[in-house]
Formats: structure tokens, sequence, C-alpha cells
């Protein structure tokens, strides 16, 4: 069983709650525009750690973390990257990337707009967990957490780290 904290499009910022909402979990996923490194130092720092790189990230986090990351943990096959949309839209190299490696969960970040949704066609749960930074025109910064456990996705939860724009 592994407890998962999930985040995108921090922008640079990274609000100092995140560590206190992942404070249960057992790794950290981060689903593009990271930003600064430093960002994700902190955040590697904290629990092991794994990324994409989003539109916004600099040669460093190109280097570091790659387009799309594909893996298994906990029996449950993952797909994430940053810009790929979400059931019945997705883009069309995503949609190929989908078809031939039938992840269980498909997670992306980029549209700053949190969306937990079943896609009956394909067989797969996709996850963006919002934005969790200042930068964009959501209105409330949240992040996700959630448990593999045996090959199944359990206890989906969103949190609420407060407005864009107001500083903690």
């Amino acid at each position: 069983m592994k407890r998962i904290g999930l985040i995108s499009d921090t922008h640079s910022y990274l609000d100092p709650a995140v560590f206190k909402y992942f404070e249960g979990c057992d790794e950290i996923w981060h689903a593009g525009d990271i930003g600064d490194p430093k960002l994700s130092d902190a955040l590697s720092d904290f629990r092991p750690f794994r990324a994409v790189y989003g539109n916004i990230d600099g040669r460093e986090l190109r280097q570091a973390y790659p387009e799309d990351l594909w893996f298994e943990c906990e029996g449950v096959r993952v797909l994430m990257t940053h810009i790929g949309g979400y059931p019945g839209r997705y883009s069309p190299r995503v949609r190929g990337l989908i078809d031939e490696l039938k992840p269980q969960l498909y997670i992306c970040g980029h549209s700053h707009i949190l969306k937990v949704m079943p896609d009956k066609k394909r067989g797969l749960l996709h996850v963006n967990p919002g934005a969790a930074g200042h930068h964009g025109f959501h209105q409330v910064r949240t992040v996700v957490r959630f448990t593999l456990k045996e090959a199944r996705i359990e206890g989906m939860e969103v949190v609420e780290l407060g407005k864009r724009g107001a500083l903690r």
C-alpha cells in the first residue's frame, strides 16, 4: 500500500502547507509546470518524488524529468504527462499512448482545472490535481491525495490550499 500526494502547476510557488498535507504520503508526484528546480529539490528531499516537465519548465527541469512517465506502483499502471486532455478530449499524442500502454490511472496537469473522472471507454481513472501555484486563472489552489493498494485506487481526497493569490 502506498499513499500518494499529487501536485501540479506550482509555477515556482510551493505552499508550506503542502508538507503538512503530504506528511502521511509515501511518494509525491508532480504533473508538470514545476517552475523553479528548488521546488522539485524540496519535494524530493521530503519524500520519494516522481515528476514530468511542463510547458513553462526550463532546460534544467526538462533534463531532470521526462515529458511522459509510465510506471507501475502497487499493481496500478500509471501514465503521467503535463498536457494531454481528459476523457473524450485527449490530444492525439496522448490518446495513442493511452491506447498503447493501457494505464489504469492517467494523470495530467496544465489546465489548472481539478478533475477526477473515469474514462469508461478506456477503463481508466483520469486525475488532474488542479493548480497549487498562484499563476493562472484558477480560483482555489488544490492538491490531491490517494492510496494505491493491491492494483486499486482508493481514498481519493482533494485538499484546498487557499485562494489563488492569497499567500499564507
